[in-house]
């Protein structure tokens, strides 16, 4: 399972050193997430204007094992899990080569936008998790 995400880095996601700014790496983790959104059959003007429910993020991390630079070719796998009925967590794997640049995790909640009270996962985002992940891993 999973969705597999392939980006090419650019010279502007990289610092004075010549590797990526340690933040870009989790922008393009949000892009393959993004990807994965439209792969699903998601409209992401839709998803994202989010007008009745939003997915803010509440925890992110990343650990890096090597260095990425322009120029490199990497793939991203990620893998969502359903936490309960209205959190999920994104797995990320950043590849250069077959090996192991980065591993990141997000964790989302569903939010109705009108109270910013948490609200069940709707129906298109299960659907999602199916697709692409774990819907049944429990939090604890």
């Amino acid at each position: 399972m999973g969705y597999c995400f392939e980006h090419q880095v650019r010279f502007h996601e990289t610092d004075g050193a010549g590797v990526v700014y340690f933040a870009n790496e989790l922008t393009m983790c949000h892009a393959a997430y993004e990807a994965s959104l439209a792969a699903a059959g998601l409209d992401l003007g839709t998803f994202f204007k989010a007008e009745v429910v939003a997915y803010p993020v509440v925890h992110a991390s990343i650990d890096y094992c090597r260095p990425l630079g322009c120029g490199d070719r990497i793939t991203i796998d990620l893998t969502p899990t359903r936490l309960d009925d209205n959190c999920f967590e994104i797995q990320y794997l950043v590849k250069l080569d077959d090996a192991v640049a980065a591993q990141a995790l997000t964790q989302h909640v569903c939010i109705e936008v009108a109270t910013r009270r948490r609200y069940p996962l709707p129906a298109a985002m299960e659907q999602w998790l199916e697709r692409w992940g774990n819907s049944a891993a429990p939090l604890n």
